[in-house]
């Protein structure tokens, strides 16, 4: 967030507010939601009217590894060390010459050993309580990208979004229908094929029961042997 200077004339926007606009697309990271605007910017379109908005923000705590002595040591002697670097860089501008730099060596070894003394004061008194190091962030689940009304239509073509910011799913191919075959026709003397029964529509010679697969095979076969047989008589 930007503190606008006081001859800067924003004073209006010293606090901040909400974005005012349509979403012109929606993404899942922030990566994805600043590639887009890339893409926006390359195609001549006026950025400075969009924002990129997180929406239900979450706090995520990675834990980094265990805090131990030496870990917490060696922290607060390299924190004590920049430290120490800058007081000595300042007086070295001020005084440079050789006696500069023996006072910029002294400074950061005095500054690592101070650091690393408070990196240890620091542990002994919170290990009970937080013994591993971790890294604090703010993600948020979904981003939108808003922009105005009068430039929404043309944002949501050159990134080829629908209206509700959601790139449109390709419709799956229409297949025609494949018509029936008939069934092959026996030749002539020869017997019919036969048909296995669905279960509930054939019944048996009694009509008390439908035939079964193997039923179907012996009738057939005793149809055509008596057939057979009365041709030879």
């Amino acid at each position: 967030m930007s503190n606008p200077g006081p001859f800067g004339g924003r004073t209006a926007r010293q606090f901040p507010t909400l974005p005012k606009g349509e979403t012109v697309a929606s993404f899942e990271t922030y990566q994805e939601a600043q590639a887009a605007v890339d893409k926006l910017a390359k195609a001549a379109f006026p950025v400075k009217e969009l924002a990129i908005v997180g929406t239900d923000l979450t706090s995520v705590e990675r834990i980094t590894g265990v805090l131990t002595w030496g870990r917490a040591a060696g922290a607060g002697a390299l924190s004590g060390a920049w430290f120490g670097t800058f007081l000595g860089l300042l007086f070295f501008i001020f005084s440079p010459t050789g006696a500069g730099l023996g006072i910029l060596g002294s400074a950061i070894l005095i500054g690592a050993g101070f650091g690393m003394i408070f990196g240890l004061v620091s542990y002994s008194i919170n290990r009970r309580r937080r013994d591993f190091t971790s890294v604090m962030q703010v993600l948020a689940t979904r981003y939108a990208i808003i922009a105005e009304p009068e430039h929404v239509a043309r944002a949501r073509t050159v990134l080829g979004t629908d209206a509700a910011g959601f790139a449109p799913v390709a419709s799956a191919p229409i297949v025609p229908p494949t018509p029936p075959t008939a069934p092959a026709q026996p030749a002539a003397g020869e017997p019919e094929a036969p048909v296995a029964p669905q279960p509930g529509s054939a019944e048996g010679q009694d009509g008390s029961r439908p035939l079964t697969y193997g039923e179907a095979q012996d009738a057939a076969r005793r149809a055509a042997r008596e057939r057979r047989d009365a041709g030879e008589s």
